[in-house]
């Protein structure tokens, strides 16, 4: 029987793919034998990471545009195409939080920043729908397409200090659902949307929240590795193996699902 999870043939486009986790994403799908679309705002670090893999055989695009952007979007989806002839997959990796997101505790929460709010609730939200909608034709020319959203551990819990992350990722959660749904009713099987749902990596956004510069935790990181059974943060490669199973035809039956990749975070009460 033919190996199900490879991703040989198919064409997938990676927003957010200059990041940490993107960056995994992009390996992993390249080493599953697809060819990958690497979209960041950041040209150099797209075309390094393109140029890294077609100089070690691989096949990869640097496209250069901002996920909040539909005109840079339709013109990065005119390049792949051009490129490569088809789309069959998206991964919706762009997103993050920054300082105007973030609510401290010595904060007035009657008077909080909500402009950026907003901001970050936009990135993670419309940053996710956006791209779907611009990419979303092209996916439709195939037998079978994939569309993998990233959810958090912010949309099942309230995670403090990150009131913008949340209800941008909560919003990723209720789009990943219902626009499942309705992909099913007009396309049935050929395009699925599903959901990867991440415990806590240590990233460009989150790092100085989580660890010292000596590497310690803070107190908020040392109260994550307690909540973790696993006690310790996730590595970028352990995502790999989620993200090609539901890219691959490996789930073929499988849509509006989240796979939850957390060492154990979402399931412990703490005691």
């Amino acid at each position: 029987m033919a190996n199900q999870f490879e991703l040989t043939g198919k064409h997938i486009v990676v927003t957010g793919g200059t990041g940490i986790l993107g960056g995994a994403f992009i390996n992993g799908i390249v080493q599953a034998g697809g060819a990958v679309g690497i979209l960041g705002r950041n040209r150099e670090v797209a075309e390094e990471r393109a140029n890294a893999i077609n100089a070690a055989g691989g096949k990869a695009l640097a496209l250069v545009a901002d996920v909040m952007n539909e005109q840079q979007l339709r013109e990065a989806k005119n390049k792949m195409l051009e490129h490569f002839g088809k789309i069959d997959g998206l991964v919706n990796a762009a997103g993050g939080n920054m300082p105007q997101g973030v609510v401290q505790p010595g904060d007035d929460i009657f008077n909080m920043n909500l402009d950026g709010l907003r901001y970050v609730m936009d990135l993670n939200l419309w940053g996710t729908i956006i791209p779907t909608q611009v990419f979303g034709d092209a996916l439709a020319q195939n037998e079978t397409a994939s569309i993998v959203n990233i959810s958090s551990m912010n949309s099942k819990r309230a995670v403090t200090k990150v009131l913008g992350y949340n209800m941008g990722k909560a919003g990723v959660d209720c789009y990943n659902q219902w626009f499942a749904v309705e992909l099913a009713n007009r396309y049935g099987d050929r395009i699925r949307m599903n959901a990867l749902t991440p415990g806590f990596f240590l990233t460009e956004q989150n790092r100085n929240l989580l660890t010292n510069p000596d590497g310690t935790y803070t107190e908020r990181g040392a109260s994550v590795i307690r909540q973790t059974p696993f006690k310790r943060f996730g590595h970028p490669d352990e995502l790999i193996g989620a993200l090609v199973f539901l890219l691959s035809d490996a789930s073929r039956f499988v849509t509006g699902s989240q796979v939850v990749v957390d060492g154990g975070f979402s399931i412990f009460s703490g005691v």
